[in-house]
């Protein structure tokens, strides 16, 4: 790999157009972040967090995303993987509201389309069938809500607005039902990622989250994809102007380079923990990999790098490259939708733009875009027939208009392929 782009076998050369899976945020060789690694390497190996243990790398670390955080959190705690982050914060639900007296207070309300994971209570929440099926998921305890995406669900003349108000107010009916000392927390990604890149409808957040605090439903904002500039400020949070009680990141956290994930939890919770804790006598739960010292190490050299060469003021100038191309497809006769915020977006292939009909999955014609784009040079990743777009942080404009090309020539091969 090399910047934005990567070599294949026999030296093929591909725009990595999903920045590996939503994570590799400066790209394929920076050579600051392989120096921390070796560095780290060299000084300590490996050592654990248990037993009132620590060292350096996780200390400065933690300091340092309890200073970005968009909100404020009080503690932070590693993990190696955004399914693990948001698994660990399921498990302190559960654990804070055994603490509080309200052992019925346990189940967690995620949404239709929704990522947060594969382990068996995050790929639960996790809100695509194919990762439920011969599973046997979802588990008792998590339930679905709406998808808020409006090009599919909005109903005819409903503006987003509207539909936003139809999600709350289904979403208030869903936690009457099933009754609000049964429900514990609501998970929600900024932009949904892996459900095919879906940015909330106008004042979505804001009709939800009153419900939350109203029910007394805890609010966790899975940041793994959006945050650390992706959106166009540090965290999605931002963007939507949300007021999460935990948050968990991962992928750009490192820039993918190493595995790490964390979740952060705001005074009131960590104040509850350590009250259980000390009654129990000890917190059970850990990872040995959690805050590894070269994990850490590189991602704090990541959020250095970040602040030196001011990544969220690039993305903020080249986005509107990336949005703007991907709008400039809406006319052509297989685009159905075009969606996206800063360097995240996607472009949504339909048999009848008139009535939004979909491709039968059958008929593959996402996979066929994808594999056109690839054939071009272009590397991206299709759900369904929703094509995605996450490049590297750090892609320039060129680059981002070689993507967009590449991209048009594939929509028109494939369309040139639908209509055979």
């Amino acid at each position: 790999g090399n910047g934005v782009e990567v070599y294949d076998e026999d030296g093929k050369v591909y725009i990595e157009a999903l920045a590996g899976l939503w994570c590799t945020s400066l790209g394929f060789n920076n050579e600051r972040l392989v120096k921390a690694a070796t560095k780290a390497m060299e000084t300590l190996p490996f050592y654990h967090g248990f037993g009132a243990k620590s060292h350096p790398s996780a200390i400065a670390l933690a300091e340092k995303l309890l200073e970005v955080a968009p909100v404020p959190m009080s503690k932070v705690f590693f993990a190696n993987s955004g399914s693990e982050a948001n698994d660990t914060a399921i498990k302190i639900i559960w654990y804070l509201n055994n603490a509080l007296g309200r052992p019925k207070k346990k189940k967690i309300i995620s949404r239709l389309k929704a990522y947060h994971g594969v382990t068996i209570a995050t790929a639960s929440m996790t809100g695509l069938p194919n990762n439920h099926i011969d599973f046997d998921l979802p588990i008792d305890r998590v339930i679905h809500t709406d998808c808020p995406h409006h090009y599919h669900f909005g109903e005819v003349g409903e503006t987003e607005e509207t539909f936003a108000t139809r999600c709350a107010d289904n979403l208030r009916q869903l936690i009457e039902d099933t009754g609000p000392e049964t429900i514990a927390a609501f998970f929600a990604e900024p932009v949904m990622g892996a459900g095919g890149v879906i940015p909330p409808p106008a004042t979505y957040f804001e009709k939800i989250q009153p419900i939350l605090k109203e029910y007394d439903i805890l609010f966790v904002v899975d940041e793994v994809i959006c945050g650390f500039g992706r959106t166009g400020n540090m965290f999605g949070t931002q963007t939507y102007d949300l007021q999460p009680d935990m948050i968990t990141v991962a992928k750009a956290l490192s820039s993918g380079y190493l595995p790490i994930s964390a979740l952060m939890v705001n005074d009131q919770i960590y104040d509850v923990m350590v009250s259980q804790s000390e009654k129990i006598g000890i917190f059970g739960h850990g990872f040995t990999y959690g805050g590894h010292p070269v994990s850490c190490a590189v991602a704090l050299e990541t959020q250095k790098v970040y602040e030196e060469i001011d990544i969220i003021s690039h993305v903020r100038e080249v986005s509107p490259v990336l949005q703007n191309g991907l709008h400039s497809l809406s006319s052509h006769n297989l685009v159905g939708e075009v969606r996206g915020v800063g360097l995240i977006g996607a472009i949504e292939v339909v048999k009848d733009k008139g009535s939004r009909q979909s491709f039968e999955a059958s008929e593959g014609v996402g996979a066929y875009l994808a594999a056109r784009a690839q054939e071009n040079g272009l590397i991206s990743r299709n759900m369904g027939d929703t094509l995605a777009f996450s490049p590297p942080l750090v892609i320039n404009e060129s680059q981002l208009e070689k993507m967009l090309k590449i991209l048009r020539k594939s929509l028109d091969e494939t369309e040139a392929w639908v209509i055979r």
